[in-house]
This record gives structure tokens, sequence and C-alpha cells, in this order.
């Protein structure tokens, strides 16, 4: 078939819409439909998943936590075995920062847990300056330096906890944007003395700025205080978490075999037993994410289909009525010398041109709704692609090919002396 041809073809094709609005547009809906939620869920994940990477990033690459639990012990009962293990004793981090030649820095943290073993669930905690009050924020005791492994605890104004803070367990506290902003609406926070559990504390220095991720408590939260000043307040703590970051110039794995082996040797772990400890990187967050978001793909891909097997078969339906509608003319163009394949064509360019007009809309759809999650709900920043606007194309190109084919092949099958006596 010649482009003057095709051209023609799509120039009946779109006629035939024009006369027939309410009918196509009802036909093409499950299109929009189905290509409209496709859209719309890739264009979410696709931009959750380039803030995921960027967290991950953000908590450092070569950051690795080492912890009595595993961090999918949050999402269920832990068991007995793992609730046993003898718990971690500050000492470690000294102990490993000697022993392990591809660690650059060590340092530990803890927190003031609601249930024993639950180090990320904390106590009621608020902090005074004034009248001005902050409740249910979220206490650490950390080593210096914690910026260092931990890049999300950047320092945006004053200074770090330091060794001299350590040694002399010193009334410092480190505060939150958040926090420091609602204490000090109006004034610098750096030397201001305010009052942490009913404990009067020197403020020396605010994080930058960090809301957490997807609405969960993240550094703007957080009052930190040097380890030791931390357990001369709250003796009662028994779970540490300790994070170590690899040199640059080594192999994480190396570093973390190093820190293994350790482990291992200090915690007194039998050759044949297993480790009574786990390594983790914030790398899972992002494989977490990724079984999260399958699923979701799953199941946008299961309701996009009903969607598009709707649509489908709305064009195939309204291509057998316009063979039928139009069988004279059939009729007359196969006796003025049309073949098969032109009569099959035709009809098959107006499928095409009904499913990708639904497509379009869809992608014109999906793109509206990126834009409204994005402004609605700036954590969820829902970013359409080329890739999934050509994607919904090809399948609105597809659903056409496959449910057109059947009502062309119809067409290109009548005996021209039948249509020619059809009224």
């Amino acid at each position: 078939m010649t482009r003057v041809e095709i051209h023609e073809n799509v120039l009946v094709a779109f006629d035939t819409l024009r006369t027939h609005k309410v009918r196509s547009a009802l036909t093409v809906l499950g299109i929009v439909i189905g290509v409209t939620s496709v859209i719309s869920v890739a264009s979410i994940i696709q931009g959750l998943n380039g803030y995921v990477a960027a967290r991950v990033e953000k908590m450092g690459s070569r950051t690795y936590f080492v912890s009595r639990f595993s961090m999918s012990s949050g999402f269920g009962r832990v068991p007995e075995k793992i609730r046993k293990r003898k718990y971690f004793s500050p000492d470690y981090a000294a102990f490993l920062q000697q022993v392990c030649p591809s660690v650059e820095s060590v340092g530990t943290f803890t927190g003031r847990p609601l249930t024993p073993g639950s180090f990320g669930a904390d106590q009621a905690n608020e902090i005074r300056y004034g009248s001005e009050r902050v409740e249910r924020i979220i206490l650490r005791g950390v080593e210096p330096d914690i910026a260092k492994s931990i890049p999300l605890f950047a320092i945006a104004h004053g200074r770090p906890i330091t060794r001299f803070d350590l040694d002399h367990a010193r009334e410092v506290v480190l505060l939150g944007d958040a926090i420091a902003n609602s204490l000090f609406p109006a004034v610098d926070p750096l030397g201001k003395m305010v009052r942490l559990n009913g404990k009067l504390m020197e403020v020396v220095g605010v994080f930058e700025q960090d809301p957490g991720l997807f609405g969960t408590p993240g550094v703007d939260q957080i009052a930190a205080m040097p380890l030791t000043t931390f357990l001369k307040h709250y003796p009662e703590t028994r779970e540490f978490l300790i994070v170590f970051i690899a040199r640059k110039d080594v192999d994480p794995a190396l570093a973390t075999n190093e820190v293994i082996e350790a482990m291992r040797r200090i915690r007194r772990v039998p050759h044949q037993e297993e480790n009574d400890f786990e390594i983790f990187s914030p790398d899972f967050l992002s494989a977490l994410w990724g079984q999260l978001t399958g699923a979701l793909v799953l199941l946008t891909a299961a309701i996009s289909s009903v969607g598009l097997l709707v649509g489908g078969i709305g064009v195939m339906n309204i291509m057998l009525i316009s063979v039928t509608e139009r069988t004279a003319e059939i009729g007359l163009r196969k006796a003025v010398g049309a073949r098969k394949s032109d009569i099959r064509m035709q009809f098959l360019v107006e499928a095409m041109v009904l499913s990708v007009t639904g497509g379009l809309l869809g992608i014109l759809g999906g793109g509206v709704v990126s834009l409204l999650v994005r402004a609605l709900v700036p954590n969820v920043p829902a970013t359409l692609s080329y890739f999934w606007a050509s994607a919904g194309v090809l399948i609105s190109v597809g659903v056409g090919l496959f449910f057109g084919y059947y009502p062309a092949s119809r067409a290109a099958r009548l005996d021209p002396v039948v249509c020619l006596r059809y009224e």
C-alpha cells in the first residue's frame, strides 16, 4: 500500500469518527481508562523510584549497619531465637575500628525504646525553650562524626558532637530542623539552653533539613546528644546500633567480611554456628521498595488489562458494525478493482485510528493525573517519561491490530456480487 492510500484510509477513518462521535467515544473509553491507569501508576512509581534511590544514596552508599535484628524483624513477630541474642555493648565500635583496616569509621548510636528489643519505637520525649514546647521527638545518643557515616546527619548550623563532648558526657544537644524552627522561630538556637525531658542542655548545632521518607519521621524530628550523656540519663538502655563506613579504596565486601569476623570474635560465636547479629546497608530500602512496586505493577497490569480488553472488544464490535453498514461500499470498491488486501488494510487502519486515539487520550489523562499527584502530594514525585508515553502508543496500536484484524478480514472476504445486492 502506497503512502497516498494510507493517507486516504486515515482520512476515511477520521471521517467515520466524526460521523459517529458518541459511538466512537464509548468505544475508545475502555482504552482510555486502561492506558491512563498504566501511565499514571508507571509515572508515580518511576518518580518514587528516583526518590527512594536518592534517599538511599543520601544515607551513604558505603554505609552499613550492624544490629541484633534484621530489618525485616519489624514486619512481624521476632523469632525467639533472635530475641534471645546477646545485647550489643557500646565498646564494640572501638574494637571494630582497631581490628578492621578496611573500615574508615565506626560509630554507635541508640534511642529510648518503647519495648525491649524495639529500637525504632521511641518513648514520649519533649523539649522546651521558654513557652515553646515540642512533643514526641526522636531522641538519640550518638558518637562523634555521625554525619561522616550517615550523610543524613549533616550539620547545617553550628558544630557536631566532638570527642571532648563524648569523653566528658557534656550536656549538649543537636536539633533537627523542624524542632529548631518550632522552638526558635525568630532567634538563633545556637548556644541556647533547652530542657530535654526536664534536663538542661545547650544547643550546639542544627541538622540539615530532612522531612523523612513518605511522611515517616526524618532527621527533622531528631534530637541527638553524646552517647555517654545519653547513657548517664538513661542507664536502662540496652539496644545499640553500630554503623560503619567502608574505605573508598577497598571493596565494601572486604570491609563487611572483616566486621563479621570481628563481631563473631568479640561475641564469641562458635565456628560452626551462624551469626548472632545482622549486617545490612541502606540498599535494603531499595530491595523492599522493589518488592512493593513489583506487586503494585502486577496489580495495575491486571486492572489495566481489563480496561484494554473491554476497549478492544468495543473496537471489534464497532468495526463489525461498520463492515455491515458499508457492505455496499465494499462491493463497489471490489467491483472497480480493489483487492482483498486493500479492503483489509482500510478497516485495519480505521481500527488502529480508533485505538490510537484512545491511547493518546489515555496518555494525556495519565499526564494530568501525574501533575495533580505531584501538586497535591509533593512527597510523591510522579514523573511522566517518554518511555511510558511511547509504551502507551504501542499498546493502543497493538489493541487496534489484534481486535481489528477479524472485522477487516471479514470485510476482505465478502463477495462483491452479494455486497452490491445488499440493502
